[in-house]
């Protein structure tokens, strides 16, 4: 719960700061154009991961203690609905209680990063069908479809996701370090806890901090603009994505 906690404490301090007009930051700090060799650094460096799996999972299974179990349970949390689902929703019925519109918009783009990240993750689970290594089968056994749902690890996508979605509307050093901290401390449990190789962990991180930075609009690709709503004052309430040639 100290971890649920945690994000909760950092939510409300975006309710007690004052919410940023989110085209104010573009038109600030242009957004980073996500490049071909950006993604295939990314995918070769989560494959490389792989090489290391077996290693690591070992590694981490002989370290593993009740304190680490504890430790597991308290950070297993934060990529939990119990977490970022209050958190979510709590800011943006905060910002339509105090007729707050910037703030809504914020919880608003919390909303969507969880929705994109978690619809990505998924879809990857199912389509890869990846043997978690607590099924003792290695781990280079992907049967799509099925019930292996290891890669990526959801817990870390979602935690990823809040992390970077709070952390950019904070702007703030020290709960940016907390907050990461937090997602951080996340991926680590599902590896104590068996659950997950260190590249599911690895690409969840991509896939949660991604989904937060193209749903705000920071990151584009393909063209893609986020949401008028969630990012415009004047966008008004149509939802959608437009492509930009």
């Amino acid at each position: 719960m100290r971890a649920g906690i945690a994000i909760l404490v950092a939510a409300g301090m975006v309710v007690a700061s004052p919410a940023r007009a989110q085209g104010q930051v573009t038109e600030l700090r242009p957004p980073h154009r996500i490049r071909w060799y950006e993604a295939a650094a990314a995918a070769a460096g989560v494959t490389v991961l792989m090489l290391v799996d077996e290693p690591m999972q070992r590694a981490v299974q002989g370290s593993r203690s009740p304190t680490t179990d504890d430790l597991a349970g308290v950070f297993r949390r934060v990529g939990q609905p119990e977490v970022f689902g209050t958190v979510s929703v709590g800011l943006v019925g905060f910002g339509l209680l105090r007729d707050r519109p910037q703030l809504t918009r914020a919880g608003g783009r919390l909303v969507g990063s969880l929705a994109v990240a978690g619809a990505w993750s998924f879809t990857m689970k199912k389509a890869v069908g990846r043997a978690r290594p607590s099924a003792d089968l290695g781990a280079f056994v992907f049967r799509p479809f099925t019930r292996n749902e290891s890669l990526p690890s959801g817990h870390t996508v979602m935690a990823f996701a809040l992390a970077t979605s709070l952390s950019d509307e904070l702007n703030r050093g020290w709960l940016t370090v907390g907050l990461y901290s937090l997602a951080a401390g996340t991926a680590l449990s599902r590896m104590n806890d068996n659950r997950h190789w260190v590249s599911d962990v690895a690409l969840g991180a991509l896939i949660g901090t991604t989904s937060a930075k193209l749903v705000s609009g920071r990151w584009r690709v393909f063209g893609l603009t986020p949401p008028r709503f969630l990012v415009d004052p004047d966008g008004g309430a149509a939802i959608g994505w437009q492509h930009v040639f």
